[in-house]
């Protein structure tokens, strides 16, 4: 476990006070039935952006509070736990790639209201069903950005675009004429956009080299781990504390040895994936090359998140199938995050060619 600064801890105790209070898994159930393109609660961003936490990666010269991934990771964690709906990890990774790869100009127009909330951003980057920022035909011509990006996160309310094309990485505004988005809906019923980009206006980073969007997508992957870390830490509790109560064969559950074992292992489980996360956010705050961390830490957040969601539903028994029992949204929203930057064999595959296997 990382050890936390004082202001760390308090981020994270006001992050868990808010989640906890303000957006339990009530709320996201309000969400749900609304069925709003936008998959989230703007007001309940709002707070957020109030509460400091959109600008906790982005540099105080341009609004924010360069507070470090490990610290937005511990907010995305408590998010995770309560389901709670939010634009910041996909804006927090578009603002990277501004971070790491834009002008002064680009980041003065764009930084400071991401920063505040008043703008939610987004990376674009597959085409497919599948990750894979190695086939990309999205293209410049004439000046112009075409291509078509399948399932961008957040992208029904999106105001920018991060697009990746074959060139490079480009800015969209989200309300530039030639860009058009499609709803998509998702098991976990969040905003998972078709974005069209028809001969639109773009601006590209220069800056950060050819790794720019391997640096971007480290961010984004463990973002999505330390979401499905707090998803698998409260999946667990919610999961033990049920089988501490629930009679069955006139023994409270949790007195039988074979689940006992079950849920041991799970715990180790969940502590290796909060090593494995907590790493790979630490390494972007150190800097240098990210990727192996941010690829141990979704591979293990991938594999752990899909057993404990798995083991959830199980162990429940017929109640975990019920849409008025919370764990069959976890189960939902984890295989979502499985699949987005990478599915484990993708994840495997990239890191033993890293290492020249």
């Amino acid at each position: 476990m990382a050890v936390l600064s004082e202001e760390q801890t308090m981020l994270r105790d006001m992050a868990r006070e808010w989640t906890s209070n303000e957006s339990p898994v009530i709320a996201w159930r309000k969400v749900r039935d609304a069925d709003s393109p936008t998959g989230f609660d703007p007001a309940a961003y709002r707070e957020m952006a109030q509460m400091g936490w959109a600008g906790i990666v982005i540099p105080e010269s341009y609004g924010g509070s360069d507070f470090g991934w490990l610290s937005l990771g511990l907010v995305v964690e408590e998010l995770g736990k309560t389901l709670t709906a939010s634009p910041l990890a996909a804006s927090a990774a578009a603002a990277s790639a501004i971070v790491l790869g834009g002008s002064d100009a680009q980041k003065e127009q764009w930084l400071p209201r991401i920063a505040s909330g008043e703008l939610v951003a987004t990376l674009a980057v597959d085409e497919g069903p599948r990750h894979d920022p190695a086939d990309l035909k999205t293209s410049m011509s004439g000046g112009k950005l075409s291509g078509t990006k399948a399932f961008v996160a957040e992208g029904d309310a999106a105001g920018l675009f991060v697009v990746a094309a074959a060139d490079g990485l480009y800015l969209v505004d989200g309300e530039a004429a030639g860009a058009s988005r499609s709803r998509r809906k998702l098991t976990d019923f969040r905003s998972h956009a078709e974005v069209r980009f028809d001969g639109v206006d773009a601006d590209k980073l220069s800056g950060g080299g050819d790794a720019l969007l391997d640096q971007v997508l480290d961010r984004a992957r463990v973002l999505a781990a330390a979401e499905m870390l707090g998803m698998a830490g409260q999946g667990f509790e919610t999961t033990l504390a049920y089988l501490k109560q629930r009679v069955q064969f006139g023994q409270v559950l949790a007195t039988f040895q074979a689940l006992q074992h079950r849920m041991a292992n799970l715990f180790s489980d969940i502590e290796l994936m909060r090593s494995a996360v907590e790493n790979g956010l630490s390494a972007i705050d150190r800097g240098g090359d990210t990727r192996q961390a941010a690829l141990l830490a979704k591979t293990k957040a991938n594999e752990v998140g899909h057993l404990m969601s798995r083991e959830m539903i199980q162990l429940h028994g017929g109640i975990g199938m019920t849409d008025e029992y919370d764990a069959g949204f976890y189960l939902k929203r984890m295989r979502v995050l499985e699949a987005m930057w990478g599915n484990t064999a993708y994840l495997r595959n990239r890191f033993a060619t890293l290492n020249g296997y």
